[in-house]
């Protein structure tokens, strides 16, 4: 079957698994086993067919298994938060949690390097990090391993899925601390999701307004970054964007009006101020 058929067929059971399940662990577990399936099938896939191109190869490892594998590695770090999680005690909750944050802030700073090839959309290096034809030159630099084997990793593919899953992780953290402060850990949902509004404009026009609340000071309070604030949008948008760093700099390489998206909505916002004085 299609590569992109099984990931849009993950992609809907991890969907109704979310649905199904309340408690995180049986959630996360029953995500585990679902992610770890579909790798075992690809890995299956690329041990029976070799990749016709360089270009197929990089496209599968840094692309097509990073579906799978970013969700593998962050309900595999929730399962764990969880299961080690403290009972009670709203002091010591919050301490542990502060605690994994600063763990995962030191991994994104001895990985500052690699983040920043990642957020800028280059691609210079994606031969080697990306191909199995490397892996003596370029070590692969993850300590723990959730899917390893020398004919299905390249030496950042992991590296890259564990970089991914961490900026969803500290959302979920950042999410888990406002509900121990409120009072409503563990206490089941009474609610339903809030249904996302479909976003019927440009990536860049999202980048863009996404750039100008956080240089108004959204998230700031929290200390959150760009890409958190995001995670956070596109649970109100349905909608995910791409290249977020590149846009920005094509955005800011405009040689017309740099606020091109903003200016729009200025102007649409006076128009209808006018309608309503008619």
């Amino acid at each position: 079957m299609d590569s992109q058929i099984l990931s849009k067929i993950l992609l809907q059971d991890l969907d109704e698994i979310r649905n199904q399940y309340d408690n995180i662990l049986e959630r996360a577990n029953r995500s585990i086993r679902v992610c770890r399936n579909l790798l075992t099938t690809y890995k299956k896939e690329i041990l029976d067919k070799e990749f016709q191109t360089i270009k197929e190869e990089i496209k599968f490892f840094k692309e097509t298994k990073q579906i799978p594998l970013i969700n593998l590695i962050y309900f595999s770090e929730i399962h764990s938060f969880e299961v080690q999680f403290p009972k009670g005690n709203k002091e010591n909750q919050l301490k542990f949690i502060k605690k994994k944050i600063n763990k995962i802030n030191r991994f994104f700073l001895i990985n500052i390097d690699f983040g920043r090839y990642v957020n800028s959309g280059a691609t210079h290096f994606d031969k080697e990090y990306y191909t199995r034809d490397y892996l003596e030159t370029f070590h692969i630099t993850t300590s723990k391993f959730y899917f390893q084997d020398p004919e299905f990793c390249t030496p950042r593919d992991m590296l890259l899925g564990k970089y991914k899953a961490y900026d969803l992780l500290v959302v979920y953290l950042d999410e888990k601390k406002f509900q121990i402060r409120k009072g409503l850990n563990d206490k089941p949902r009474t609610t339903k999701p809030i249904e996302k509004i479909q976003w019927p404009f440009s990536n860049t026009d999202y980048v863009e307004l996404l750039y100008a609340l956080c240089a108004k000071g959204l998230g700031k309070q929290d200390n959150q970054g760009i890409m958190q604030v995001s995670k956070k949008l596109q649970q109100i948008f349905d909608f995910t964007p791409k290249d977020i760093y590149k846009t920005f700099q094509e955005i800011k390489n405009r040689k017309n009006s740099r606020t091109l998206f903003l200016d729009q909505l200025s102007t649409s916002l006076l128009i209808e101020m006018d309608k309503s004085e008619e």
